[in-house]
């Protein structure tokens, strides 16, 4: 297992403590006593979340709203169970790198439960499909505003609805989609309660052997202050079909330069893929400076299936992502990219745990940072390999670029190995600055330093832009990253001489 890869390599990790986190000081021992042996600093936990609303009462009130049926309403208490018992952080390797001080949600509500929240089906049917988009669905706040498909799109089958339409139209589907918590792992706190308080959700079905050749769109718009949106989006994949996905998540009104009062989002995606499927998943996350986003995605791959995540976290005040994958069938495989571009005093907590149970599967997981101002980044991923995980061939790289002296960053790329014969598994961490000899290389070619600076910094991060299958998308992304660039906040060139690995990864 690795060490965490810190900013401060020539310092004594164990004497390191989480940035404003209390530390326990060994006591001073009285005049003539031998001195006591130095006690290891202790990590506190992290700060408990302050969402007040998430008790009984409200789940119960929630269910009531949404007049379900009493079979979901035993999976919601079963999921605020789960909510209460469990640890912000179950890993014990990660617990020190979770902080949530930067989150002030005790005012935040929950938007009141319902069917649609306001909004009609035919209503929202009538919003234009973006170009070059299959299908195309829509939240602003708590009310759906747009939920179209494509002619061919709905002539091959596809379906793209809300999960309360599913409960009115397949009420055994939906029971059979979320009961148990789908593919959600039982040992993530923020996904039980999601689970137990969701009020709006998406259902995306490709039957089998339908290959959808233009992007599905999902896109969520929110930001009202002390208000709290939580949302599943299930997603399942018929065998030898495939598809891709771009879900958007942006802010509902211009971004301003208040981060108070503060708004809450809660979001699972739970995908199962079925034998010989493909599916595309490209994730752009730019929410206002006042939001506070707990992400998580959760994927089962099936025999011959391939899933490739490629996710840009750009927004929010603080941002809590976790991918888990499950590689179960044979010759599996999964392709995972997420960066993040950080700015002010924006954090950035990403794990990712992929678990190798069939025979010959493929994992490829790269998490990738540049990082400003006063931003952190916390970048943790586990592999594991499955006794029955013969022929394994896995990857686990975490890098981050350090922009400015205030930037930190902690990555602990992980492995736990149960079976032997593996074709390789490998993991590799970096952190440090902007490497110099690619700086003097540009600079000789007549480009100012801040110019070769965005060069090497957008050309590091491209590797996600370019897996973003809709190319408008593709456009935006690039700009949000030329916006970042240019919204930095006095920031400077980490003083540390030298190449950064990470800034020698592509």
């Amino acid at each position: 297992m690795s060490r965490p890869s810190e900013s401060d390599a020539s310092a004594d990790p164990r004497a390191r403590a989480q940035e404003g986190a209390e530390v326990a000081v060994a006591k001073q021992p009285a005049a003539g006593q031998p001195a006591a042996r130095p006690q290891a600093p202790v990590r506190q936990a992290p700060s408990d979340l302050t969402l007040s609303f998430v008790d009984e009462a409200t789940v119960r009130a929630v269910a009531a709203a949404a007049a379900d049926p009493d079979w979901l309403l035993v999976d919601r208490l079963a999921g605020l169970r789960g909510f209460e018992a469990l640890p912000i952080e179950s890993n014990r390797l990660y617990t020190p790198y979770v902080d949530l001080r930067n989150a002030h949600l005790s005012a935040v509500r929950p938007y009141p439960g319902g069917a649609m929240g306001g909004a009609s089906t035919r209503a929202a049917s009538a919003a234009q499909l973006p170009e070059g988009a299959a299908a195309y669905a829509e939240f602003a706040e708590d009310r759906l505003t747009a939920l179209v498909l494509s002619p061919e799109a709905r002539d091959a089958g596809l379906v793209l609805e809300t999960l309360a339409s599913l409960g009115g139209r397949d009420p055994d589907l939906l029971r059979s989609l979320l009961e148990g918590g789908c593919t959600l792992p039982e040992n993530d706190k923020l996904g039980r309660m999601t689970r137990a308080l969701w009020t709006r959700g998406l259902f995306l079905h490709v039957p089998d052997g339908v290959r959808v050749e233009r992007p599905i769109v999902l896109r969520w718009a929110m930001g009202a202050p002390n208000r709290a949106l939580l949302s599943r989006t299930i997603i399942s994949i018929g065998d030898d079909a495939e598809a891709s996905i771009v879900e958007e998540q942006v802010a509902a009104t211009p971004a301003s330069a208040a981060a108070e009062p503060q708004s809450f989002f809660a979001g699972t995606t739970e995908v199962k893929l079925g034998a010989g499927s493909i599916l595309s998943f490209a994730g752009l996350q730019d929410f206002g400076a006042n939001q506070i986003a707990f992400q998580h995605r959760s994927a089962v791959v099936g025999r011959g299936s391939s899933l490739r995540w490629a996710l840009a976290q750009l927004g929010c005040r603080v941002i809590r992502s976790r991918i888990d994958n499950t590689l179960e069938g044979d010759s599996s495989s999964v392709e995972q990219a997420e960066i993040v571009f950080g700015s002010t005093d924006q954090l950035f907590d990403l794990t990712s745990y992929t678990r190798h149970i069939g025979r010959d599967t493929t994992g490829n997981l790269l998490s990738k940072g540049a990082l400003s101002d006063r931003s952190r980044a916390y970048m943790k991923g586990l592999a594991t390999i499955d006794l029955s995980a013969h022929g394994t061939d896995s990857y686990l790289g975490e890098f981050a670029m350090l922009l400015s002296k205030q930037a930190r960053s902690v990555a602990i790329p992980s492995l736990e190995i149960d079976q032997p014969d593996c074709r390789r598994v490998a993991h590799a961490s970096s952190v440090g600055p902007v490497d110099e000899t690619q700086l003097f290389y540009l600079e000789s070619r007549g480009l100012d330093p801040d110019e070769a600076r965005k060069f090497i910094v957008l050309g590091y991060l491209e590797p996600v832009v370019a897996r973003v299958p809709l190319p408008s998308a593709q456009d935006r992304l690039r700009d949000l990253l030329e916006a970042k660039w240019a919204a930095r906040t006095g920031a400077t060139t980490h003083p540390d001489a030298g190449p950064a690995a990470a800034a020698a990864v592509a």
